[in-house]
């Protein structure tokens, strides 16, 4: 699931085409038609569909609708790869404990909204990314994969908000194979 431009979704296609993640991406489920995640999925061959969140009456329909679009493929593990989207039992029930987020702070430190912009404001010096299993209380879920980066005194949110993409890139996969493990889909995680 993504919402901007996809760049966490192309990392996890790319790990499965190198063999870092062991598994496929079987569909790719964007919230804004012409996004980015949407032209990645085109250029990489893998299928896609809208479920414009504007075209449903509730959060519960919505969810409804992508339960029902992963479920007929069907899937092991659903992640928010950048789903921009708070998501409600509906999804979570549908995929308990194989339903996985990217978010853009060490949690719990910095939930929700404006992570990297949070961490800034509180004069941190280190932040990150965590992988972790959904919960209905944002970003509360278990951890699964961390990675620390550093706050520099002249970082942005744009500069800091960067570097800490590339370490989503790194971990998601990684995540993914952890989750994957823990539910008996596939062996021991790799590196």
């Amino acid at each position: 699931m993504a919402s901007g431009e996809g760049s966490n979704f192309q990392a996890l296609v790319e790990a499965c085409t190198n063999a870092t993640l062991h598994g496929r991406v079987e569909l790719l489920v964007v919230n804004n038609p012409g996004c980015g995640a949407q032209r990645r999925a085109e250029q990489l061959g893998v299928p896609w569909r809208l479920l414009d969140h504007r075209a449903f009456p509730s959060r519960e329909a919505l969810d409804r609708a992508l339960a029902e679009a992963f479920q007929a493929v069907p899937v092991d593990l659903v992640v928010m790869a950048g789903w921009m989207r708070i998501v409600t039992a509906e999804l979570i029930q549908a995929f308990p404990d194989r339903l996985l987020n990217i978010h853009p702070s060490l949690l719990p430190s910095f939930r929700g909204a404006r992570a990297v912009e949070q961490a800034l404001e509180a004069g941190v010096t280190l932040s990150g990314c965590t992988a972790h299993l959904v919960r209905l209380e944002v970003d509360s879920g278990p951890v699964l994969v961390q990675a620390a980066v550093p706050v520099a005194p002249e970082d942005t949110p744009a500069t800091l908000a960067a570097r800490i993409h590339r370490q989503e890139h790194r971990i998601l996969p990684l995540a993914v194979q952890v989750a994957a493990q823990r539910l008996g889909l596939c062996g021991p995680a790799q590196g």
